[in-house]
Order: C-alpha cells, then structure tokens, then sequence
C-alpha cells in the first residue's frame, strides 16, 4: 500500500463519526497487506449522484454508504438548498434497509444545523410516500434513504425537489442536471466533517401525512366499478405490504392474500437473492401462494413500493406468467385511454413503441422521454400517465411526479375486476389491443459486470462497428445520444429497422449494460396465438445478433 493511500485512510478515520466504521477501516489497516486491494477499492473515488442521489455498498469509506458519506451528502444538499430557499422545509423519508433509519436521521440532523426545517416520514414507508409528501406539505425538497431493488448490502440516497425550486413540472419529482452536478460540487466542497453543524433530528411526523395518501390513493379508482377480485401479493420483505393493503381496504377491493415469509420489511431479504420482481426467483413465493389460494392475479413491489409486477394465470392450469413491464404500462394507458382521461401519455426511448401507436389512434397527446422517472415527470404540462418498462408507473401525477407501485396496483386491480365481471382477463384485453394494434413483443439482453470498465468496453465495440442489418433487414436509422447537445446528451445507441428497434444503455443503477429489444408482427385475421410464435422466434434471434455485436458470444436465455 503507498503512503499516500495509508495516509488518506488514517484521515478519514479521524474524520468518520461512527464509531463502527472507525472500526472496520482500522481492522482493515491492522491486516495489511492482505487487505490492500480492499482499502484501495474502498478509496478509489467518492461515491457521485448518478439517478437522482447516491447508491452503493454499505461499508465504511468514501467509496461506500455510511454516515460519513451521509453527512458530507446532505451538508452539500443542505448549502445548495439554503443558497436557493432559506430555511425551508426538507422532509424525509427512509425504508427498511439496514442504515436507512440512521442515515435519515443525520440528515436530519445537518438541516436543522443550518438552520431549515426538517421533517422525518413516522416510519419506514414507500418512496411513493416520501413524492407525496414533497407536494402536500409544499415542501422545498425531500430526500428519500432506499437502495430500491439492490441487493441486500446496497442503500442509497434519492432527492426530490419542491415547486419552489423544480418549478410545476418537477414538484414532488426527483432532481436533473444541473441541479445534480451543482449539489455534487457543493458535497466536494465539504472537506472537514467535523465542522459541518448539527442541530437536533427533527419532527416526526404523525399518522396524518399517511392518512392523507392514502385517501388520495383509493380515489385513483372508481367507486362504481366492479371491485371482486382475488389477489395474491408479496412486498418483497419491504415497506409496502401494509400501505398496498389499507389502500385496497379504503379502495373496496379484499384484502390481498400475501406471502408469509415475505410479508414484514426486513433489509437482509432472507427468502430472495435479488428483492426485484424482475430477477429470476424473486416471484417463486407469491406465484406458489397464488396457486394455492386460486388467485385471480399476482402483484408484487418492489422493497421501496415504487414499482408494481403482475403475473397472470396461464390457460388450462399451466401455471403462471410474468407480465412485462410494457405489457402492464399498455394496459393501464389503455384503461385510462378508454375510461376518457385526457392529456399527455408518456414512456421512455427504451420502452414499446407501441404507446405511440396507441396515443396517435385514440387522440391524446404522447411525449417520449430519456430513461428515468426524473425525466418522465417533466415530460409535459399536462401529464396524464407515463410509465416505464422497468416496472415504474405513474397513474396520479397530481400526487406525486415519480413512479408509486401502490396506486399503479390499485389501477391493476381495478382494470382486472372489471374483466372479470365480464368473464375476460389480462391475457384476453392484451390479445385484442394485438389484435387492434399489431403485437409488439419486447425482450432485455442484461449483462451484469463485476468491472464497470466492461460496459464502456462494450459500448466502444459496438459504436466501432454498428450492425448494417438486423433480422436479414437493413438497418434504416442509428442514432448516438452522445451526438446530441450537451443538456441532452446519453450514453445510448438506437438501432432501428421497418420491424425492430434496439436500445443500447448502461444502467443508471446497477453494474449492468442493457440492451432493450423490440420487434412488431403483424396479427392477420386476429391470429394472435400465432403472431405469438413467429415474434417469440424473431426476438430470440434478435438477442443473438445484439450480443454478437455487442462483443459477446455466448449469452443467457
């Protein structure tokens, strides 16, 4: 280990206020040299805001998530506040994660020494929650402590800003450019922890601001529609399970059946490797419980509760199948299409086309949006739904501007009740917007990385030789985000051909470089079953030929 290094540890142990963490890096330091390349890991860099905050590891070191890293976070949060609103009210909130309650505390702590206002949710509750209350207490910003669906070991740091400073599009919504880099540069700015001043760990809010959510989440559905429905649901051992279940109770619907094992938050996620729906065998337990209680749907969040997956019964008992995420988003569109909500509907570049198609027939606005809830809450003034194919979906801008997997269960659940008052289901309205619209099937090519260097790697490869056909067609348009100005600007690639389109990204949240696949097949004579197959076989060679471009020569089903 150099001096230097040796030297930059020793002084943040000086400087770290948990007593712990002094701790760990000292251990750390005692077993050298067995431990350099740790140390050096744990020093190679802060941790910067990426969506909307900080995500990382939980361990001691400027590289991870720990109460240094909190202090020096909300000290540059809370100088970048003051410079623009004097004083005001920042409220936060926290999940169930380990940490979480402790690190909304200090923040806590460093606002009110600086003389705002701080306000801490009663307990660990959805980030849902947390956007809501950003609007109804007229709030100048909120932060949020959650890791979403990271892994167990993993918490985070989301910030929200009011009216006063995200101005109407983004109140209640989480922060852009240049607000992110100006409170990085105002967290750099903080060099010694010990003088940043702390005043007392604010007011605990009362039941009310709860209350009051949920009121306005159970109005989202209708009261005369159709509210028998049996579903099975597991909150992935976060904080939604009993916030989904009042809501469905003050809604009219039944209480969900819910898993057990997974029902109670619990920031080690003993039952699942991954807390994300979308990770294979997250679903296991819910999908097991929904067989044995012969539920009509599944629904599941996310650990935050701000994403919402659905699973469906297969025909003839042949178990059950996981909606994606551009499935359920068309559904709900389609609903509030239907039930004559005006307005602008909105989804991402990495989501279905389809949207478009829909919005263009039915004559309502569309807008398209870079990745992200951040972006997708500023898509325009009069928003009136947007989702992503990430499981994210916004059914009540006026609440909130983010994503909320409890009003979007809500609207499931609606939408579910009312076809089966009419002896139809999911599966059946998806075949007929096929049937209306073409059937647009959408796929993911992930590829987690230990290395982040891989994706860029990656990246490289592909912008070194873009692909002139795809699917034996040609490719028709290829667009570089990184050829768009500087405020517009992504690390993405969109190849497009008459039937295809694939999206190239990093991932803002996870060590992962994704690639999102779309292809359209006609459905003649309302064959859907087989428009089906032919688009199950195209997007599977579709995959092949992205990976091989891609760099990568073998890949998972």
């Amino acid at each position: 280990m150099t001096d230097n290094l040796a030297d930059r540890v020793r002084h943040w142990i000086a400087q770290d206020p948990d007593p712990d963490s002094r701790t760990e890096l000292q251990q750390l330091l005692d077993a050298l040299p067995a431990t350099e390349a740790e140390l050096a890991d744990r020093f190679s860099g802060p941790l910067t805001f990426g969506t909307a905050g900080l995500r990382g590891p939980l361990r001691a070191g400027p590289n991870g998530m720990n109460l240094a890293v909190v202090r020096q976070a909300a000290a540059g949060l809370v100088n970048w506040l003051t410079k623009h609103e004097p004083g005001g009210l920042l409220v936060i909130g926290y999940d169930a994660r380990r940490g979480s309650h402790e690190f909304a505390l200090e923040t806590a702590r460093v606002a009110t020494g600086s003389g705002m206002r701080a306000a801490l949710l009663p307990r660990p509750l959805p980030t849902p929650v947390l956007a809501y209350a950003v609007r109804a207490m007229d709030a100048v910003a909120g932060v949020m402590v959650t890791a979403s669906h990271n892994p167990p070991q993993d918490n985070g740091y989301k910030v929200y800003l009011g009216e006063h400073l995200g101005g109407p599009l983004g109140a209640g919504a989480q922060i852009v450019p240049p607000a992110d880099q100006e409170i990085e540069a105002e967290i750099r700015a903080v060099k010694l922890l010990s003088e940043v001043p702390l005043g007392h760990p604010g007011t605990v809010l009362g039941e009310d601001i709860l209350d009051s959510y949920l009121t306005a989440a159970a109005a989202v559905v209708q009261d005369d529609q159709p509210k028998d429905l049996a579903v099975a649901y597991t909150p992935l051992h976060g904080v939604g399970g009993k916030v989904l279940g009042d809501a469905f109770l003050r809604a009219g619907f039944a209480l969900p059946a819910v898993v057990p094992a997974q029902a109670e938050p619990d920031g080690a996620f003993p039952t699942v490797a991954f807390p994300n729906p979308e990770e294979p065998g997250a679903m296991d337990l819910v999908l097991a419980l929904a067989a044995e209680r012969r539920a009509d749907i599944v629904i599941a969040n996310d650990p935050d509760a701000d994403r919402c997956a659905v699973a469906v019964p297969v025909g003839n008992g042949n178990g059950w199948r996981m909606l994606r995420g551009d499935e359920v988003g068309v559904l709900l569109a389609d609903h509030l299409m239907r039930l004559g909500r005006t307005g602008t509907y909105a989804t991402t570049i990495v989501s279905s086309s389809m949207l478009r198609a829909m919005a263009a027939k039915r004559g309502v606005g569309y807008a398209e949006t870079l990745t992200g809830f951040k972006w997708l809450a500023r898509a325009a003034p009069d928003l009136a739904y947007g989702y992503e194919e990430a499981l994210g979906i916004c059914v009540a801008p006026w609440m909130a501007r983010d994503k909320d997997g409890i009003t979007a269960a809500l609207l499931v659940a609606e939408l579910a009740a009312g076809l089966k008052a009419e002896l139809r289901t999911l599966t059946d309205r998806l075949d007929e917007l096929a049937a209306e619209f073409g059937l647009y099937v959408t796929d993911q090519l992930s590829v987690r990385v230990d290395d982040l260097d891989e994706i860029g790697r990656m990246m490289a490869h592909l912008r070194a030789k873009l692909p002139t056909s795809l699917l034996d067609e040609p490719v028709t348009s290829t667009e570089d985000l990184l050829d768009r100005p500087a405020e517009s600007a992504s690390d993405v690639i969109i190849l497009r051909t008459d039937t295809a389109r694939v999206v190239v990204r990093p991932s803002g949240t996870e060590p992962k470089l994704k690639a999102y696949l779309e292809v359209v097949e006609p459905v003649s004579e309302a064959d859907v079953t087989a428009a089906r197959g032919r688009a199950a076989a195209t997007i599977r060679a579709l995959r092949t030929e992205v990976a091989a471009a891609l760099g990568i020569w073998s890949v998972s089903p």
